[in-house]
């Protein structure tokens, strides 16, 4: 596995998929709990910070030594040598955090107590006094397999599971409002009349019009834009959006792109093929797939590029995100800012606003929240029906429709 970045959001979604690929069912839920627990404890050895994953990551007895053999390939030996790969002050210490002794001694003591829960575990596989139980009994569902997969979470989702959502995300249809063109089509009630349609007419009469021809404004469908993050935090659920888009956007002839530490265009290896193909190809294409989160640098570029040139002006922008930012967030306030003047609606797609507590507290969700028109979760296939109702709603509704004072 590759060499954990200093951001913590980053370590966190990195280890979660690592555990996943071994079996474990690690959703972005334990990611956030293990973060706040690194945030919280300061871990200063592997063993601490294995306590710290331990506590949050795992529910079961077989759990935990399946997470300590992905501990040691990732992390090194608990007892081993040296500083933690990854993991540093700034990473493990937000700016302004207090220091809380008292915090940090309930947080070991809580810690502590669950290791204990956890090696009273008998092997007869029986239930832990987790929150969460294992993944045997985490999805108690008495319906069809189609309907427990449609109100899964994406990021619980495997690959084959994906794969089977294909289907019913075939029927689905992402439309977008519809705009007036510069064409016109012929209506015998039309508002205006059709003059050379008209004349030419009269000419089977002699000349005189004994009918006029009237027209009205051709109505065309507006562009679909697509900006997907692929960084590590939202992998599962970039490969999910992907597919859904390869499914039910074909008729919105979508402009795909991604986005980690660069800006891809994906809509010539998303044409013509099946949705697993598509998703590979999207994989080769993105060099920084699962990488780091450069949003106002993907912003920008996308702006310079192709913003400037017309692809944004009066679109639908559909930005999937979970706004983890690595980069600045001025940056991101002052692009979101320049889409938001040529974009005719901005939808951003965020699966942590599934919560009901959901507060936008990171940097760049903040900063970009005022541009947007709508902020959906689109965390489930159930979930989509929202996302696909704030793409087709024709009224613009964003906070800030004009420049503000910096």
């Amino acid at each position: 596995m590759p060499a954990m970045a200093d951001d913590l959001a980053e370590l966190a979604a990195r280890f979660g998929a690592a555990l996943r690929s071994a079996g474990l069912p690690v959703g972005p839920g334990r990611s956030e709990r293990f973060a706040a627990a690194v945030t919280l404890v300061r871990p200063e050895t592997r063993r601490d910070l294995f306590n710290c994953a331990l506590a949050t990551l795992v529910s079961s007895k077989d759990q935990a030594g399946v997470l300590r053999a992905v501990f040691t390939d990732v992390f090194g030996a608990l007892d081993g040598p040296g500083p933690l790969p990854g993991v540093n002050s700034a990473t493990m210490t937000p700016p302004g955090a207090p220091q809380s002794p008292a915090g940090l001694a309930d947080a070991r003591t809580a810690a502590s107590a669950h290791i204990e829960i956890l090696r009273l575990v008998d092997g007869t596989g029986e239930e832990s006094d987790s929150e969460e139980p294992s993944e045997e009994i985490a999805r108690p569902y008495l319906g069809s397999a189609m309907e427990r997969l449609s109100s899964t979470d994406f990021a619980e989702l495997s690959a084959g599971e994906l794969a089977e959502l294909a289907a019913a995300m075939q029927k689905m249809t992402l439309a977008v409002p519809a705009r007036r063109s510069r064409r016109r089509n012929r209506r015998p009630a039309g508002r205006r009349t059709d003059v050379r349609s008209t004349l030419r007419q009269a000419r089977r009469t002699g000349g005189h019009a004994f009918r006029l021809i009237g027209e009205v404004p051709a109505m065309r469908p507006r562009r679909l834009v697509v900006l997907c993050d692929i960084s590590g935090s939202m992998e599962p659920y970039a490969r999910a959006m992907i597919q859904l888009l390869y499914c039910a956007a074909g008729g919105a002839n979508a402009e795909v792109f991604t986005f980690a530490t660069r800006l891809t265009r994906l809509t010539a290896a998303l044409a013509r093929t099946t949705p697993a193909i598509a998703i590979a190809r999207a994989a080769e294409a993105a060099p920084d797939w699962n990488g780091g989160t450069r949003l106002g640098a993907a912003l920008k570029e996308f702006n310079d590029r192709y913003g400037r040139r017309g692809m944004a002006r009066g679109a639908v922008v559909l930005i999937i995100s979970d706004g983890w930012d690595t980069g600045d967030a001025e940056v991101v306030r002052r692009e979101m800012e320049r889409l938001s003047l040529v974009a005719f609606r901005i939808v951003w797609m965020n699966p942590r606003t599934k919560s009901a507590s959901y507060q936008p507290l990171a940097a760049g969700m903040a900063a970009a929240w005022p541009y947007c028109d709508a902020v959906v979760s689109g965390h489930s296939l159930d979930a989509i029906g929202r996302l696909a109702a704030a793409l087709a709603d024709p009224v613009r509704r964003r906070l800030i429709t004009a420049p503000v004072a910096s």
